[in-house]
């Protein structure tokens, strides 16, 4: 008898009983590709060195404002030898009672009053004001909406230098001068254009299909913008609300052409005319003081409503 082959003794097929016919290619050597250069390191490296310049630039520049600021309080609380005699030195007793004779002797708190009567109604009326007109801007489409847009952005680079004197002549023919209420609409007015021009875009990105529903649940324009529209543009309003605050407390040109009663001057005013005192009297600590006492409002509103400047400020890069 003849034996049989084995399967995997016969020609063409493996010991699994498949076909080498059926068996898959073996792939293809790949070749070894030569190394390329890549200037990664160089790049890390030149990235390293940008970043530690930029860190650099900005610890400098911290150093610059925060300084100042840091040697005023300091001097609000020395005497006025140790001022002169220890300038960059700590005080070696806090002497408060600066800041007490600052707010009564020298009249810093009744201007404090005053200031915060001007620029509080001031920023309510630039707000509300600007605010609505934002909307309208934004939201409608009416003849001459882009002339008053521009009207607006015009505004902002239009000098308040160049409108000081018929400014002085227009409230005096309406009996505004040496008034409170005078200098808070000349506040709103010069405030306005830079509200409108910022809410305006801000409004832009607000969502219509949510004052669309309003109106279709029957709300009026009115009650679409208090209730609906104007709590949604709330970090976008408190982004522009400091920004008017910073230029309305820190005024002093207006105020000083505008205002020359005694009795209604603003803080700006008084810290001068403090300051011009001192010839006589030498009261630099009392100086110092009036001076910290005129930043805390600032730098307490900026600390409190940091995050939300910068949420409004970045609200319209995010949509």
């Amino acid at each position: 008898m003849t034996s049989q082959a084995e399967p995997s003794e016969l020609p063409g097929v493996t010991k699994a009983g498949v076909t080498k016919d059926d068996e898959p290619p073996l792939a293809a050597p790949v070749a070894e590709q030569p190394p390329r250069f890549t200037p990664e390191g160089r790049i890390g490296s030149e990235g390293k060195v940008l970043n530690v310049f930029s860190h650099g630039i900005l610890v400098i520049w911290g150093l610059l404002v925060t300084m100042p600021l840091l040697w005023a309080v300091m001097s609000s609380l020395k005497t006025d030898k140790a001022i002169f005699t220890s300038p960059w030195g700590l005080p070696s007793a806090l002497h408060f009672d600066n800041w007490s004779r600052a707010w009564s002797k020298s009249n810093i708190g009744d201007f404090f009053v005053n200031t915060v009567l001007v620029v509080g109604c001031s920023l309510i009326g630039t707000m509300l004001l600007g605010a609505m007109a934002a909307y309208v801007l934004a939201r409608f489409e009416f003849p001459g909406k882009r002339v008053i847009y521009f009207m607006f952005v015009g505004g902002m680079s239009f000098p308040i230098i160049l409108a000081l004197v018929p400014l002085f002549f227009v409230m005096k023919n309406m009996s505004l001068l040496n008034t409170f209420h005078g200098l808070i609409l000349v506040y709103i007015a010069y405030s306005l254009p830079f509200t409108v021009f910022f809410l305006t875009s801000f409004f832009k990105t607000l969502p219509t299909s949510v004052a669309e529903a309003s109106l279709i649940d029957g709300a009026s324009h009115t009650r679409t913008f208090f209730q609906v529209m104007l709590p949604m543009a709330k970090p976008g309003l408190i982004s522009v609300g400091i920004f008017n605050f910073l230029g309305q407390w820190n005024q002093y040109m207006l105020p000083t052409v505008l205002n020359t009663d005694e009795d209604k001057r603003v803080l700006t005013q008084g810290l001068v005319q403090l300051a011009a005192s001192q010839q006589y009297k030498g009261d630099w600590s009392a100086l110092f003081a009036g001076l910290v006492l005129a930043m805390l409002p600032v730098l307490a509103a900026y600390i409190v409503f940091q995050r939300q400047v910068q949420t409004g400020l970045t609200a319209g890069a995010l949509k």
